[in-house]
């Protein structure tokens, strides 16, 4: 075969490291945010948090004045975004905006502050150091301080230790005292006796009911704890070490006929029971505490809802004038070419941070037009929302409004909420298509309204929505009753 030249076309897509890190700061939550601006501010010097106060900011003056040779660039617009997930590249990167007159306002300043770092200087007075640098307490930590307070021999402390790490995070004791007799040194010569002994010790202790072998020693525990004068006490005790089978089954039935008790006397006894805690490990705090920022906040103003960037959660970052002001046009030197590479990336950086909020506002925007009746009405009043209707109102792909969406809160004054809370399936309905987080909203309502002696079934359920105008299966009820953590009509059953 001969060489030949051969013409084709065809499309290409090309990753620039800038769209590179713009898609990167577009998916980051508001922490990881402050942490790349903090990598970017230490690896960057011509980057610098702007001052308070300072409203004056405009990104591209003091480099443009500084390096009129540098090649044209501009920010990545969101249609060039969702280039990525369409696998096309248009030369213009124009893409259709949002109209100018939206029945939603938004409110958007060119500032973008937040520090990298949110801890208060240390003559703060809400400054709490101990809270804020101080491990938090286990539940073992906890019962090991006061296992040694306790008078115990060095032979009964040992046993202690032992059996405080055999308990679980629940409070529960798992391990068995031969496996715990096993696990001793040989040459204490320590019998079950002596553990059971220690172990009732241990049970003395807070929380109340620690170190239970199985819920029914945990409830006994407790009730034992009680003052003697509370009414129908020995009755409780005996329901929840004989009858706890029963009572879990909410059989009232038989327990009335085995304890001889009557109904008025069996409620009064299950409310007691139902006020012990069964998992008495949880009230000792474990694991570090989360905390949210939301990056989008909307409030109400007379008849409008207004939507507004979080100031605290953007960062706002400039180009050090002083650094800038260095760079030399002409001068092709490796002090100078080190100074416009690095200026080059800050100017990026800046527009990939503008980029980013601008487009969480549209989306935000987008949803809050969307979302009214919630907003004023609660979650009944929410409607179905996928995300190609936001991604069609706003000219982006799918994908860039998930990117958007993900680890993102907005705070309403309903509470703060993650972005992709809004969006849920629908399920017909005479008057249209109704969101499923309205009808799980409904389902909570009609259990809480429903009589405890009879509570309804999800048949029932189903057929009430029915004659609200929704179309709901029964297994479809009985899937939203779980995910709401709503048990069973013979598991809400009560006694009134």
């Amino acid at each position: 075969m001969k060489p030949t030249l051969v013409l084709k076309m065809g499309q290409q897509l090309t990753m620039t490291p800038q769209l590179q890190q713009a898609i990167r700061l577009l998916q980051l939550s508001s922490l990881d945010l402050q942490q790349e601006v903090q990598e970017a501010l230490e690896a960057n010097p011509m980057l610098e948090m702007a001052d308070e106060g300072d409203d004056d900011f405009t990104p591209d003056t003091t480099e443009n004045a500084a390096d009129d040779d540098a090649p044209a660039t501009s920010l990545p617009e969101p249609a060039t975004l969702e280039a990525i997930d369409q696998h096309s590249q248009s030369e213009d990167g124009n893409f259709e905006q949002i109209p100018s007159e939206l029945s939603v306002d938004t409110n958007w300043e060119d500032i973008y502050q937040t520090s990298a770092s949110s801890l208060p200087s240390s003559s703060d007075d809400e400054w709490d150091f101990t809270a804020r640098t101080s491990a938090d307490e286990t539940l073992q930590d906890h019962l090991e301080w006061q296992v040694n307070l306790l008078p115990l021999s060095d032979t009964d402390h040992q046993i202690a230790i032992a059996l405080i790490d055999g308990i679980n995070v629940d409070g529960y004791l798992e391990e068995t005292l031969e496996d715990i007799q096993a696990s001793l040194d040989p040459d204490l010569g320590v019998e079950l006796d002596e553990i059971e002994m220690v172990l009732h010790r241990i049970q003395q202790l807070e929380p109340v009911g620690i170190g239970a072998r199985n819920l029914s020693e945990c409830l006994h525990l407790q009730l034992c704890q009680l003052p003697a004068d509370t009414p129908l006490l020995d009755q409780a005790k005996r329901i929840v070490r004989d009858y706890l089978e029963l009572l879990g089954s909410r059989d009232f039935t038989q327990l009335m006929r085995r304890t001889r008790l009557k109904e008025d006397q069996l409620r009064q006894v299950v409310e007691l029971i139902q006020a012990l805690n069964p998992r008495p490990g949880g009230e000792i705090a474990s694991g570090d505490a989360e905390y949210v920022i939301p990056d989008v906040i909307v409030r109400r103003d007379q008849n409008r809802w207004i939507v507004e960037l979080n100031q605290e959660a953007a960062p706002r970052v400039r180009v050090n004038s002083h650094y800038a002001s260095m760079v030399k046009r002409a001068d092709s030197s490796e002090d100078n070419t080190y100074l416009r590479n690095h200026l080059q990336e800050a100017r990026w950086f800046i527009k990939s941070l503008q980029s980013r909020n601008e487009t969480l506002l549209k989306v935000a925007t987008q949803i809050v037009e969307h979302q009214r009746g919630f907003l004023e009405h609660g979650e009944v009043a929410m409607k179905p929302l996928v995300l190609a209707d936001i991604a069609e109102a706003v000219g982006m792909h799918e994908s860039t409004i998930s990117r958007v969406t993900t680890q993102k809160f907005m705070h309403t004054p309903r509470g703060i909420f993650e972005l992709k809370y809004f969006f849920s399936s629908h399920v017909s309905g005479d008057s249209g298509e109704v969101s499923s987080t309205a009808i799980r909203a409904l389902i909570k309502k009609l259990v809480a309204e429903e009589n405890p002696r009879k509570p309804l079934s999800d048949s029932k359920i189903a057929g009430l929505l029915e004659e609200q105008g929704i179309q709901v299966a029964r297994r479809t009820i009985a899937k939203y009753r779980e995910s709401l953590n709503i048990a069973s009509s013979s598991e809400r059953k009560r006694l009134v």
